[in-house]
């Protein structure tokens, strides 16, 4: 038995400066039909920034859930833009800090059950100060360094409540704790 929904129609319900929303018609695996609400999003990438045993972690207020979060610094995908320039982009966006170095450790859908955003996760080493550094109008960010060590005790503490840092987090401790 296939798994492939067949999309029927789409309905264009809402188009915004980040997000997009459709109705989609599809038909089931099973030839009944049923409606879909999709949003579509461009993409994003996340920065794990790692400097002297320390990450780079931020507090941001973040709207949706009306509280401040603690997260790695992140950023949305332009039209036509390659993820590995979006990453360094945003990391002197967000940060004021060039990578000499950005590896890519994961790509991840955020919430497939209705919306196709993918995140292309970075670690960003090798930083320096940038001399480009220019913060957008409406972000209004802090910065912190974390030391390793104290990674472990931060994931179990209940504070971060954000996906994207706690798989960083958890795939950076991996990764340190397999090269010792």
């Amino acid at each position: 038995m296939s798994l492939i929904e067949k999309t029927l129609s789409v309905e264009k319900i809402y188009d915004g400066r980040i997000i997009k929303v459709e109705k989609q018609q599809v038909e089931l695996p099973n030839g009944r039909q049923t409606t879909r609400e999709v949003v579509k999003h461009p993409g994003a990438v996340a920065l794990l920034a790692v400097r002297e045993n320390q990450v780079l972690l931020i507090k941001q207020f973040r709207k949706a859930m009306d509280e401040v979060l603690i997260e790695i610094p992140a950023g949305k995908v332009e039209a036509g833009e390659e993820r590995l320039h979006t990453a360094a982009r945003e990391l002197i966006e967000e940060t004021g800090l060039e990578a000499g170095k950005l590896t890519l450790l994961h790509e991840f859908y955020v919430s497939p059950g209705f919306c196709d955003e993918l995140i292309s996760l970075y670690q960003a080493e090798e930083l320096t100060a940038s001399s480009e550094y220019t913060a957008d109008d409406d972000e209004f960010i802090e910065l912190f360094w974390l030391p390793v060590s104290d990674i472990e005790s931060l994931l179990q503490s209940g504070q971060l409540r954000d996906a994207k840092t706690i798989l960083a987090l958890q795939t950076f401790l991996l990764n340190y704790n397999n090269s010792k």
